[in-house]
């Protein structure tokens, strides 16, 4: 009798607090906030004004990544309390349920390959795990490359350089498997290591947990070389073209060649045990000038490639349910692409959505620019496949301004430089740029979270990092286009350094997790400047919502973290990010 009392009791409760956030958000949205509240915890009662009691909510975890040093560390949970709080608050509404997610993740690519094959396997296991298993980072989503790109140790090939050959007869992957040969490398300890054996070694450590998402998308930078007008891998900007290089674009007759390269792929990877969820048909349609392997596509040759080409190509094979995804470049001209293919009847149906890169701004989001996609195109996703701290230790070219602080130092083993206005991209202070005031100064940590956050708030349903680990300089890249990493590695003394921005992803990914539904969150911020605080949310299928928060600012902030008619007062630490979860 006593527990039937008791549970009598704790029924009413809940049914009470059912009753008061559904009135606090409105009728409209009170069968959704049911769903989520019957599964509230934690035993605290609060009183209505008519006596009646309703449960009060805790958090069930709270995790910190700061430039103090915390690294993913578990904080003091907090309890909620009855009310709303008026000064500094992020509103949080469970009810209002938006895209859902497809993962957080980071690349393969051969330069990431090649300094893993520098560790012993027992070293290099260890950092996988760190990458993809449970207790690591468990990232989710991936990017592998098709063919060669800058971040290749030679580069200049594809998996199919004999000219001409328009059946793709002699089409080999060969060259992502036959790893790096000591006599020629000397520092390397596994010869066998790979881009392809690293994806192996990647879904092996999937299998082996019961959370095995690890959703690929495949981009190649390039066709091969006879396929294209010029004939060549890329053309660099010389004098003599007034500085204007290119990728060059596909020959008429072998667009379908093409196409059927890329199913080719799809096929030979399958067949080495490797599916790849998604597909882009080239990286950077608009090209780098030259500078690496690339090819051009404007929006309506790409339209058209997808129209009558590929789309059809994939769909005749077993690759129908590929998410194929457009563009693949920087989010300021994403509109105009959807515009054209997204708006396209014939190409549409063949088309899941539009790929993404950061590099237009160091601080801009983009996020007016989701908002009007998704506004025309609402079924159609969003995916960041790519962003990187680029042009990382370089010497400033011509045309810069700032040359002294444009070139980066001081970045291995030391966190201070990833928590701290330290970095610059390829157009900073930049003469010749569009929008030099797009591209200050910034802090590695800042971009990367703010990106995340921003972009969550905004349609986005999977964000991918670039290189996953380089070696202490960056690379290897073989055009000097070095990059900062989550991971970076002494390919002499074996020191295995993670960055903060690995730690940062890591509390992302391990918190944010495909199938869950983003849900509005937005903050109310007094006294503070808007950059101070961002934040965004997910709920996951238990109703255990995860916050994420950025704190740029180099002291705590006190906020509320409000749910319906009720809140939590909270402290995030000055310059750092924080995850709060809440069991609904």
């Amino acid at each position: 009798m006593l527990e039937k009392n008791m549970l009598e009791k704790n029924m009413l409760g809940k049914n009470m607090l059912k009753k008061n956030l559904s009135l606090l958000v409105g009728a409209a949205s009170c069968a959704i906030l049911a769903s989520c509240l019957s599964y509230l915890q934690g035993g605290r009662l609060a009183s209505h004004a008519d006596g009646t009691n309703y449960e009060l909510l805790q958090t069930a975890e709270i995790l910190l990544t700061s430039e103090a040093g915390d690294k993913v560390a578990r904080q003091e949970n907090v309890s909620f309390r009855s009310g709303t709080w008026r000064a500094t608050r992020v509103v949080i509404r469970p009810d209002i349920v938006k895209q859902t997610i497809v993962g957080i993740g980071t690349s393969f690519t051969e330069s990431s390959a090649f300094v893993l094959a520098h560790l012993d396997k027992e070293q290099r296991s260890a950092v996988m795990e760190k990458i993809y298993g449970k207790s690591g980072a468990n990232f989710s989503l991936a990017r592998t490359v098709i063919g060669s790109t800058d971040f290749s140790v030679e580069g200049k090939f594809s998996y199919a350089d004999v000219a001409d050959d328009k059946d793709l007869q002699h089409f080999s992957i060969a060259v992502d498997r036959d790893g790096f040969d000591r006599a020629k490398y000397p520092g390397v300890k596994d010869e066998s290591f790979d881009l392809l054996p690293m994806i192996k070694e990647a879904l092996a450590i999937k299998r082996a947990q019961a959370d095995k998402d690890l959703n690929i998308v495949a981009s190649a930078w390039t066709a091969p070389a006879w396929m294209k007008d010029i004939e060549d891998w890329y053309r660099p900007a010389t004098p003599e073209t007034n500085y204007q290089g290119t990728g060059g674009a596909l020959k008429p007759h072998y667009v379908q060649t093409y196409a059927n390269y890329l199913v080719r792929y799809l096929d030979a990877y399958r067949a080495q045990g490797v599916e790849i969820w998604g597909l882009t048909p080239v990286n950077e349609p608009h090209g780098n000038n030259g500078s690496w392997e690339s090819m051009d596509f404007t929006p309506q040759s790409q339209n058209v490639f997808v129209k009558n080409h590929l789309g059809p190509a994939l769909r005749a094979s077993d690759y129908g349910k590929t998410k194929l995804l457009i563009y693949d470049q920087n989010r300021d001209g994403l509109e105009h692409w959807t515009d054209e293919i997204f708006g396209d009847p014939e190409t549409a149906p063949y088309v899941y959505g539009a790929a993404v890169h950061w590099y237009s701004s160091t601080f801009k989001v983009h996020e007016d620019t989701f908002e009007r996609v998704h506004e025309k195109f609402p079924t159609f996703s969003i995916i960041n496949t790519e962003a990187t701290i680029d042009a990382l230790g370089k010497d400033a070219p011509a045309g810069i301004l700032d040359p002294l602080r444009f070139k980066e130092s001081d970045w291995f083993e030391n966190d201070e430089f990833w928590w701290n206005e330290t970095a610059t991209d390829w157009a900073y202070t930049a003469s010749w740029a569009p929008n030099p005031e797009d591209h200050p100064i910034y802090t590695p940590v800042h971009r990367y979270a703010r990106n995340i956050i921003v972009s969550l708030n905004h349609w986005v349903e999977g964000w991918i990092d670039w290189n996953i680990v380089l070696d202490q300089e960056g690379g290897p890249n073989r055009v000097g286009n070095f990059c900062g990493a989550p991971i970076m590695i002494d390919v002499q003394s074996g020191n295995v350094y993670y960055t903060p921005v690995y730690h940062v992803l890591a509390q992302f990914s391990r918190t944010i997790r495909p199938g869950d539904k983003a849900v509005q969150a937005t903050k109310h911020l007094v006294d503070l400047a808007d950059d101070t605080l961002h934040a965004s949310a997910t709920l996951n299928s238990d109703n255990l919502l995860s916050v994420q928060l950025l704190n740029t600012s180099k002291s705590p902030v006190r906020y509320a973290l409000q749910i319906g008619a009720q809140f939590a007062e909270i402290a995030i630490a000055a310059n750092s990010v924080q995850t709060v979860r809440v069991q609904l």
